[in-house]
């Protein structure tokens, strides 16, 4: 079967000049990149060098400056509700209001597309129900999502941001409370996703050997400015990361997959 990118025309994700003030401090520098429609960015760097920030700056959670567009289109120009349609992010950190079922939860993820009545048709619910099946929470759908523990939680939050359908979906350390077989789960599942329908993926990555293995790109931040992108083995190198991160490492590589593992 061909992957979406081998059949349309690819457009893409250009972010020009992003800069993200907070606090009276500059977290995000002229952050410039350009990523394919259907590619998925990782973004490494240490603790603080802006990643998350930079995610936020796209989904406009926090103010900006500089040039976001996708197809040529400005997104800072759409209102919440039309950006919601085109992206959707999964935090870090997310919000969960108490005493809501897991179901309820993840049709909130529909809410881009509800009309004045705010109830979710049909085909709401048929999105929610696949995508729920998908990552394996049909069998906890009217469980309350705050009394599961860390790794259903993450998987229930990233139901919500694929039932919203994004045009890009932006994941800010998406595996970081999931175990390794969920960990999979998850990525695959996303991957299959950006393959299939062209979806567009930027993820913030703690775990170098995943973002190298699941992305078609990578972005170095540090101290707020993209140093480098490339394809990942550009950018994965023994040297780089003794230089950004002080770890002595191995990398191990095996056709397209590269690990990292660390060299005492």
């Amino acid at each position: 079967m061909e992957s979406y990118s081998d059949t349309a025309i690819r457009k893409s994700l250009d972010l020009e000049s992003v800069t993200v003030e907070l606090g009276g401090r500059v977290v995000v520098n002229a952050a410039t990149i350009n990523v394919k429609e259907g590619e998925w960015l990782s973004i490494i760097g240490p603790n603080g060098s802006g990643k998350s920030s930079f995610l936020r700056a796209i989904a406009g959670l926090v103010k900006s400056q500089g040039s976001i567009k996708f197809h040529e289109e400005d997104l800072t120009n759409l209102t919440p509700q039309m950006r919601a349609q085109i992206v959707s992010i999964v935090p870090q950190i997310p919000v969960v209001p108490p005493r809501v079922r897991v179901v309820d939860y993840v049709l909130l993820g529909r809410t881009p597309y509800l009309g004045r009545g705010y109830q979710p048709t049909q085909e709401d619910i048929h999105v929610a129900i696949s995508v729920m099946a998908d990552l394996d929470l049909n069998k906890v759908a009217n469980r309350f999502v705050t009394e599961m523990s860390g790794g259903e939680r993450q998987r229930v939050i990233i139901a919500r941001a694929l039932v919203q359908k994004p045009k890009v979906l932006l994941l800010d350390e998406p595996t970081t409370a999931l175990d390794l077989g969920h960990q999979q789960d998850v990525l695959e599942l996303v991957d299959s996703q950006r393959k299939d329908l062209g979806l567009t993926v930027l993820s913030a990555f703690h775990d170098l050997t995943l973002a190298a293995q699941y992305g078609t790109s990578m972005a170095l931040f540090v101290d707020g400015c993209i140093t480098s992108s490339g394809k990942p083995k550009e950018i994965i190198t023994e040297e780089s990361l003794k230089e950004i991160y002080g770890a002595n490492v191995l990398i191990h590589k095996e056709g397209e997959n590269i690990s990292v593992l660390p060299k005492r």
